[in-house]
């Protein structure tokens, strides 16, 4: 297997992934018609569903839960970092797209530091 294999895949998977968030975002959480079928039918578990989302955003639990994986990602070493800045990497960017910008960011910058720190030999 390649060196490069992971990086690349890593690249082809996080914009997709990116984009998923964002088809979330504005198809389920901004589409007006789930907001009109949410206050007719509020017991569907699509809105049960929304409505969780919606208090996880409210509570940036997607912001600080990569916030805190990257800083765990920052200080362990060897490959448990480097799967722990992936993790941050994969809750960071739908924190991105969710409202949750400020902290994910930090979260963001911190995950791929981690990943481009050179490591010990």
């Amino acid at each position: 297997m390649s060196r490069r294999l992971p990086v690349i895949l890593l690249l082809v998977v996080l914009p997709l992934w990116l984009a998923a968030s964002y088809g979330l975002r504005y198809g389920f959480m901004e589409d007006a018609r789930w907001v009109g079928v949410c206050v007719d039918e509020a017991a569907r578990w699509e809105c049960s569903l929304r409505s969780s989302l919606g208090w996880m955003i409210h509570f940036k639990v997607l912001g600080w839960s990569a916030v805190a994986t990257a800083l765990l990602a920052f200080v362990l070493p060897g490959r448990l970092g480097r799967c722990l800045a992936v993790l941050a990497l994969l809750v960071g960017f739908p924190a991105l797209a969710l409202y949750n910008t400020t902290l994910a960011v930090f979260a963001a910058v911190i995950a791929a530091l981690r990943l481009v720190r050179a490591t010990a030999r």
